[in-house]
C-alpha cells in the first residue's frame, strides 16, 4: 500500500517519545504508520484549522502527538509532529493547541 503522507518529527516530539517506555513508543509508531496508510482515520484527527493529532490509546493512557501539514514542497506532503502529551481528560486543552500553532508558526518562519 502507498503512504498518503510522510511524517517529520520536530525536536519536541522526539524528546516526548524518548521519554516513553519502548513498548509505548512502538505502539505510537505503529499507529502513526497505520494513519499514514489511511487505514484508520480515528488515529489522525483534525483539532483546528491547522492542527491535527495522532492518537494512541495504550495501557489505559491516551497519548497525543500534535501535527500540521507542510505542503510547500509540491512533490511531497509532510505532516510535522510538534510535541506530545499524555492525556487524562476528554478534550485536548486550548493551551496545547496554541502551543502546536506556535511551533507551526516558528517552523514556517525558519523555512523562509
Amino acid at each position: 500500500m502507498n503512504k498518503k503522507f510522510e511524517v517529520l518529527f520536530l525536536e519536541q516530539a522526539i524528546n516526548f517519545l524518548q521519554g516513553l517506555d519502548l513498548k509505548t513508543r512502538k505502539k505510537i509508531y505503529y499507529n502513526i504508520d497505520k494513519a499514514k496508510l489511511g487505514l484508520d482515520p480515528k488515529l489522525f484527527k483534525k483539532l483546528s484549522d491547522d492542527i491535527w493529532e495522532f492518537r494512541t490509546k495504550y495501557q489505559g493512557n491516551q497519548y497525543r502527538l500534535f501535527a500540521f501539514w507542510d505542503k510547500t514542497n509540491k512533490t511531497e506532503v509532510l505532516v510535522i509532529s510538534t510535541h506530545g502529551i499524555v492525556k487524562k481528560v476528554g478534550k485536548v486543552s486550548k493551551a496545547e493547541i496554541d502551543k502546536a500553532n506556535q511551533i507551526r508558526t516558528e517552523y514556517f518562519k525558519q523555512k523562509d
